[in-house]
């Protein structure tokens, strides 16, 4: 399944994706796609469903984050081989762990805002997992059944705030519309291979990032075991799980982006979103 949110900010309604790609309204089965609704036995009782019997939304509808009510958004960092290398860091023996505060969370084709003070706003094409039930101390063989889907993030990132002030990446993570997250939740019984998917990022037309998730140094599966081992993972928590190449920063000489910029990205199977970058008012 594709589950999504659609509807104005603060008043978005469930939705599911038809095999045509139509919006199809959940409201008469669930209220919300949150963690209450991604358990297996829901999500099992949402699979039943002749989604066909929904009324259509109209596809120029705003989504909203693919998830609600997120309590935690944990990213890691430096997870591809090739990204630690174009960013001059060792590979990581474990994984780098940071956060972005859920107030950064917005819609895949929500404006990103440039904070005041910004002089180095970079992009990050992401693969992000949504947990589906709670998760503490698990295996790496058990992991899977923790997680209810995969869907794209944006991490967003101000690489003065990160790296230039201070020691502490998340403020220069958890800005304001930092982190989209969509179109769509997909269904873990969709993705054949988590560990070889193509993702792709553009800024203003030009490719940037081309990566694909096999060069990933630690699994999805292995990334909720680690942090499980720290943490109880809760449902409908968000995961954004590295970046490949092609980042801003990486470039020679670095790139960043200016109000006005869009950016275009996507995973195969999973759609893609579309940001303008806009000035804070």
């Amino acid at each position: 399944m594709k589950l999504l949110r659609f509807g104005a900010k603060g008043a978005e309604k469930p939705g599911i994706l038809d095999a045509n790609g139509n919006i199809r309204d959940l409201s008469s089965a669930v209220t919300d796609i949150d963690g209450q609704t991604l358990s297996h036995e829901s999500l099992s009782r949402l699979n039943a469903i002749d989604i066909n019997s929904l009324p259509i939304i109209d596809g120029q509808t705003r989504l909203g984050a693919c998830v609600n009510n997120v309590g935690k958004f944990i990213c890691i960092g430096l997870n591809y081989a090739d990204h630690a290398a174009e960013s001059n860091m060792p590979i990581p023996d474990e994984p780098e762990v940071f956060s972005k505060f859920t107030s950064a969370i917005s819609g895949p084709n929500d404006d990103v805002i440039k904070p005041k003070n910004s002089t180095k706003l970079d992009w990050e094409v992401e693969l992000a997992i949504v947990v589906g039930k709670a998760a503490s101390y698990v295996s790496e063989q058990e992991a899977e059944e923790h997680i209810a889907g995969y869907c794209i993030c944006n991490d967003i990132s101000e690489r003065n705030f990160q790296l230039e002030r201070g020691c502490q990446w998340d403020k220069g993570k958890g800005c304001d519309s930092f982190g989209p997250l969509g179109p769509y939740l997909v269904t873990k019984d969709e993705v054949s291979d988590i560990t070889n998917i193509g993702m792709w990022l553009e800024v203003n037309g030009k490719r940037y990032q081309s990566g694909n998730t096999n060069t990933m140094i630690f699994s999805p599966a292995y990334i909720v075991s680690y942090l499980s081992q720290f943490t109880t993972l809760q449902p409908g928590d968000v995961i954004s799980t590295g970046t490949p190449p092609g980042v801003g920063l990486g470039q020679k000489p670095p790139v960043y982006l200016n109000v006005g910029d869009q950016i275009s990205l996507g995973i195969e199977g999973m759609g893609q979103q579309t940001q303008k970058v806009v000035a804070f008012q």
